[in-house]
């Protein structure tokens, strides 16, 4: 599908409703699911005006948009559940960074969802998470069969846990930590691909390795500006002082906040042994130059003075006294043959071999 660039908006005034990225559906899918602790009730339904009878209701209300790209879709949640025309700009922006934004009436954060196809290549994917008195509206690229929700909304159909004994807010809390507990599996098939490198590196450096490293690096390059913004965004959840965050619900944000932070030292720590691997990568090459070069030094060393030898007597000047002799000939290969096992000795001596 083609991808919308943000130079499409140049000109426009703030908060006009443009989608930017890559349309990676056809058409949005809406999923509601209404509870509290006695029922709860799920559906798909077939368009935004069909999740608004449940704002008045007293249950929590999730409702769940795959795909973003209709920016008439946007604007009608938008609308009715009161979202800042600013906000809903950058739900349409999938390249935002991950941050978030205290408007009184709701919170809004945005962060990034990893994820690995089946070629290991990295896909990032916005999640904008919107929290209200009495639900929560997640919007995300694309569907997709066994997302990092999914164990949420089994806990809500099962009634185990404590979602459905909770408000809003915990919800909110589950779909936030469900996204970053996600990036410890990353990080751990990150992390096992660069071991199995490493092996190899060891054993034979070579340039499909060298292809993988710098492979690897952009990965967690990518991993990185994806993930170390929501170090702050997260912080200032902690410490936020809203109506809309419980004292209790604080509790499970601080530590949301410490494996953030826990995420951020695995992924220097990766980035740290993947510089490391490249330095040894040089110095494995440079090492096989030099062994190459000392070898054939070695080797032309022990044939110049076999090369002079075979020079002189090959002058075939008239009186040369050895060119009559009979043993001239095995004579000039036992010179030879003694130079070049002495030279040999002495550079096992000297331990250059």
């Amino acid at each position: 599908m083609a991808r919308l660039k943000r130079s499409k908006k140049t000109g426009l005034p703030p908060g006009s409703l443009v989608f930017v990225g890559e349309a990676k559906v056809e058409k949005p899918k809406i999923t509601v699911i209404d509870y509290d602790e006695n029922h709860v009730e799920e559906r798909v339904v077939a368009s935004a005006k069909e999740c608004f009878a449940f704002k008045q209701t007293p249950t929590i209300t999730w409702i769940n948009v795959d795909g973003v790209n209709d920016s008439s879709l946007v604007q009608q949640l938008g609308t009715h559940y009161e979202i800042h025309p600013l906000t809903l700009e950058d739900i349409l922006n999938t390249e935002q960074r991950p941050k978030k934004e205290d408007m009184g009436h709701y919170i809004y954060v945005v962060l990034k969802m990893i994820f690995f196809d089946n070629e290991h290549a990295l896909i990032t994917e916005q999640v904008s998470l919107l929290l209200g008195s009495n639900f929560v509206i997640s919007l995300q690229e694309q569907e997709r069969h066994g997302d990092v929700f999914n164990f949420i909304r089994e806990r809500i159909r099962s009634g185990k846990g404590k979602v459905r004994k909770s408000g809003a807010d915990y919800l909110f809390y589950s779909l936030l930590d469900a996204i970053v507990d996600y990036y410890f599996v990353i990080l751990e098939d990150v992390g096992e691909r660069i071991e199995k490198l490493e092996a190899k590196l060891i054993e034979e450096p070579s340039q499909e390795i060298l292809g993988e490293l710098y492979k690897l690096k952009r990965t967690m390059l990518s991993l990185r500006r994806s993930i170390w913004p929501l170090r702050e965004v997260v912080g200032s959840l902690d410490r936020e002082e809203s109506p809309l965050l419980h004292q209790a619900t604080a509790v499970y944000l601080q530590d949301v906040y410490s494996h953030t932070i826990q995420i951020i030292d695995n992924i220097e720590v990766l980035r740290e042994t993947l510089s490391s691997m490249l330095e040894i990568y040089l110095s494995s090459v440079s090492n096989r130059l030099n062994l190459v070069m000392k070898f054939l030094t070695l080797v032309a060393t022990i044939f110049m003075p076999l090369t002079f030898i075979a020079g002189l007597y090959g002058m075939n000047f008239k009186h040369m006294p050895e060119l009559e002799w009979v043993y001239g000939y095995p004579f000039a290969l036992g010179i030879m043959a003694t130079v070049a096992i002495f030279m040999l000795g002495f550079f096992k001596y000297k331990k250059w071999l």
